[in-house]
């Protein structure tokens, strides 16, 4: 089995914002993309659109491709951009840096990753609370939501977190870049699946769906 990690090559990377205060401890949306109409906001959706087309062209026509059949393949699908779901959380790191966490796979076996703190944050008006975790030199969050297994992947959905959206004990999550892993496109590749604490109860109606 060919093993996927929580990681789009970097080509692919979506643009990433400045952090914003944090509003009663939790997690605030970004002023200046709250206002769809503001110069900011357009600039970030014009972004994520342009990302989004690159990763269509990746899968249509790279060797690297999951596709098992490009052929068909007519683009990826996605929720709307909103700014509702680029939210700010108090970041809560672990005091003891070396805690490991077994992951399995959805073919049956196991990677470790390190585990780095919890994100807490509101989201459609509910506390949230997140593991982030970090495999090789990538900070993610792998997440099952209330869209699991209807809009998107039961298996979960994937955020990779830039290094730089750390700050001040806190960090930027943008659920708007959420992605599947490439089992869902290629049954020989092997995804980590979330843990069970990583289980939202809220929709979240961002980023790409089956």
């Amino acid at each position: 089995m060919k093993s996927t990690k929580p990681l789009f090559l970097s080509v692919f990377a979506l643009f990433v914002w400045i952090t914003t205060p944090l509003l009663n401890g939790c997690a605030s949306n970004d002023e200046q993309t709250s206002n769809k109409n503001s110069d900011s906001y357009k600039k970030y959706s014009n972004q994520l659109v342009t990302d989004r087309k690159n990763k269509d062209q990746f899968f249509r026509t790279n060797v690297d491709s999951p596709l098992e059949s490009k052929d068909t393949f007519t683009g990826l699908s996605y929720f709307v951009v909103s700014p509702d779901y680029r939210v700010t959380a108090r970041f809560e790191p672990f005091a003891d840096k070396t805690q490991k966490l077994i992951v399995a796979l959805s073919d049956g076996s196991e990677e470790v990753y390190e585990k780095q703190g919890h994100a807490v944050f509101k989201l459609n008006g509910e506390v949230c609370r997140l593991l982030i975790v970090k495999h090789d030199d990538t900070f993610s969050i792998l997440f099952k939501d209330a869209t699991s297994g209807k809009q998107t992947y039961g298996g979960g959905r994937y955020i990779d977190l830039d290094p730089n959206a750390f700050a001040d004990n806190q960090v930027t999550i943008d659920f708007n870049k959420a992605y599947h892993p490439y089992c869902v496109y290629n049954h020989t590749y092997a995804c980590p699946l979330p843990p069970a604490e990583n289980t939202l109860e809220v929709a979240v109606e961002a980023g790409e769906k089956l």
